[in-house]
């Protein structure tokens, strides 16, 4: 009897080895798990839920995920490949997305979730899924004006049949003129974007803009192209550098969150145009609030205020085109690292003992110091303004080039002319009290293309 419980033991033993049955991994696209992610953020990336991520992962730990980590995401009928992470350009549209990846328009839609094409902005992060055996579309061609898709077809070596398929033409006589299509013949040049193919390349960042930032704006042409171009409601003044376009671009401080428009047009040689329009996502510089009590309430009557901010802002507006900073800009303060208000902070100014109110921002940043410290340039310029104003008191300002000005508030001394050629670390005045102030200190302002910037940005890293 004990001899046929052993072997009964022993059988139920192996059956459970043997013919358990074994959890099959689900199929689908493979997501790569990025920096900072967690399980609950993918799910509601993709609309599904935590429990479908681990039934289709079996082998998954929900709290030990790791940067490159294929996940399959279930639920995502009829897309297919490695679900990548890009970060959208300037030049990319829905459609041209489409075109070069050469993912169908309602699969993108899917992965992205987008409820108009219009929402693909500048900067977002969205999910493109990169197709097994097709790589993605890299020379990008446009037809000129009366230019048939024949006739383009023929100088990129092509068909046009061909040009219309990979292309989601309807047919070859549906190809507009300016329409950025994408050839199988070819190399890459620059990035690989919706852009007019007299762009090589384009650019903007920092991404996304932010209240306050100073934006480079890149482009590289087509040989004998000229460019100009205007964001948000500034327009772009570009310059010549180891073989690309630049431009500097401030973004105010008190501009509302949302999206503007970034507008790039290319004039060829022939005199015909191609322009790209895209918008661009602002947003907050989260700056704080403060409030600035005076004594005399002439220095907030904008009937002195603005007529002063009126003289800076045509001081500041010509864009010198030689750039005379070669390196990251140094403090102009004696002690770089204390600060009694930065810039952006939101201010109220108010008249003691009066119901008198003006808001407004602080335009620059202020260095703690007494009456009489040095105060030095921060980078080569030639100094354009150099007298006495009611608000800002004794006031220097210097023209870096490239429409990137210092202003340099409160002195109690001046101590340079207009038309000095100044360099970095030179002396150029002394800390006062002059003006609307509230104590001795030094008021540094940065001018970008018509703009007050943050100065800050400026000290921590090189432009362009």
């Amino acid at each position: 009897m004990l001899k046929r419980v052993s072997i009964f033991l022993l059988f139920v033993i192996l059956w459970s080895f043997t013919v358990q049955p074994v959890l099959a991994q689900a199929s689908g696209p493979v997501y790569i798990v990025q920096s900072g992610d967690t399980l609950s953020f993918i799910a509601l990336r993709f609309n599904v839920t935590i429990n479908d991520l681990v039934t289709a992962n079996p082998t998954l730990d929900p709290n030990l995920l790791s940067e490159g980590q294929q996940i399959i995401i279930p639920g995502l009928q009829g897309v297919t490949g490695v679900l990548e992470t890009e970060i959208i350009p300037f030049g990319d549209s829905l459609r041209s997305l489409s075109r070069r990846t050469r993912v169908e328009d309602e699969q993108l839609k899917k992965l992205i979730r987008l409820v108009s094409p219009t929402e693909l902005y500048v900067g977002i992060s969205l999910i493109v899924p990169t197709q097994e055996n097709q790589a993605p579309l890299t020379t990008r061609i446009t037809a000129s004006a009366g230019e048939s898709l024949l006739e383009l077809a023929v100088r990129q070596g092509s068909d046009p049949w061909t040009l219309a398929s990979v292309n989601k033409l309807d047919g070859t006589w549906t190809a507009l003129p300016g329409d950025i299509l994408y050839s199988p013949l070819g190399s890459s040049q620059g990035n690989v974007t919706g852009l007019p193919s007299a762009f090589v390349s384009a650019s903007i960042e920092p991404l996304p803009l932010k209240q306050g930032s100073t934006e480079v704006i890149r482009a590289q042409l087509q040989d004998g192209v000229a460019l100009s171009g205007m964001l948000v409601d500034e327009p772009l003044q570009f310059f010549q550098t180891n073989g690309e376009q630049v431009a500097l671009q401030g973004v105010h401080a008190l501009k509302e969150p949302g999206v503007y428009p970034l507008l790039m047009e290319a004039t060829l040689p022939d005199g015909s145009k191609q322009s790209f329009e895209q918008m661009v996502l602002v947003t907050s510089g989260n700056y704080l609030s403060e409030p600035i009590p005076l004594n005399d309430p002439s220095l907030i009557d904008p009937a002195v205020t603005e007529p002063e901010l009126a003289t800076l802002t045509a001081i500041t507006a010509p864009s010198t085109p030689t750039r005379y900073w070669t390196d990251i800009f140094t403090s102009p303060a004696t002690d770089p690292n204390c600060f009694t208000s930065r810039y952006g902070t939101r201010r109220i100014y108010t008249v003691i003992n009066s119901d008198l109110e003006v808001n407004g921002f602080h335009t620059g940043l202020d260095f703690c110091g007494g009456e009489g410290l040095q105060i030095f340039a921060p980078a080569p310029g030639e100094v354009v303004f150099a007298a006495p104003l009611t608000v800002r008191g004794n006031a220097t300002i210097i023209d870096h080039g490239w429409g990137v000005y210092s202003g340099f508030w409160h002195q109690s001394q001046i101590s340079v002319n207009v038309g000095d050629m100044v360099e970095t670390g030179q002396v150029i005045g002394l800390v006062g009290d002059t003006g609307r102030v509230t104590g001795a200190h030094l008021h540094w302002e940065v001018w970008v293309n018509g703009v007050q910037v943050n100065p800050l940005d400026w000290l921590n890293q090189p432009y362009p």
